[in-house]
């Protein structure tokens, strides 16, 4: 399966867990782990993520979990060892566009969340990659959830080994910062 057929899901769809699955509970951002045989319903299937309902709440299941919905899983992104730092940024880029605020389905990138990213080698000679990003609000709850995903996709490759998600709010978010895809895909033009 691969992420078009994720797209496939319909919204509302139910779905039994064929095992148990750890899922990133909405807003919160934090691993909770979902039983077997539970229903969930489908919210929106964007990405390489799936956005579930479970007794009243929101859970995100990864697509290195899509078996638990009974689907083919998705592999973890990853890079070759030998890959440039150009290479790696190019990543950290794709793997954010397929980040996805759980209530709107557009990416993140789009959106115009991200700011920007940073590579950094450490002292210990670790990679570090440093996201700067906002909100839509600053009271919006999605933020961890958000930086979750990312944080998890991003770690695919063997040359990342921590990630740092800085949150700003100058400059504000604003509708102008979006893609013009985006726009187009909310219906704001």
């Amino acid at each position: 399966m691969d992420i078009e057929q994720v797209a496939s899901l319909e919204r509302g769809q139910k779905l039994p867990l064929q095992r148990d699955v750890d899922a990133i509970a909405i807003p919160f951002g934090k691993t909770e782990t979902l039983a077997e045989d539970s229903v969930v319903s489908v919210m929106q299937a964007k990405g390489s993520s799936v956005s579930v309902g479970f007794e009243g709440r929101l859970f995100l299941i990864e697509g290195r979990n899509l078996d638990a919905l009974g689907l083919e899983p998705l592999p973890r992104p990853t890079l070759p060892e030998s890959a440039s730092d150009a290479e790696i940024e190019q990543f950290v880029w794709e793997q954010l566009r397929t980040c996805f605020d759980p209530e709107i389905p557009v990416n993140i990138v789009d959106l115009g969340l991200v700011y920007g990213c940073r590579l950094e080698r450490l002292i210990s000679g670790e990679r570090m990659v440093t996201i700067r990003m906002t909100l839509t609000a600053p009271g919006c709850g999605m933020g961890d959830v958000i930086a979750a995903d990312a944080r998890n996709k991003i770690l695919g490759a063997p040359q990342i080994n921590k990630v740092h998600t800085d949150i700003v709010f100058s400059p504000p978010w604003s509708r102008d910062m979006m893609s013009d895809e985006a726009k187009l895909e909310l219906g704001m033009f």
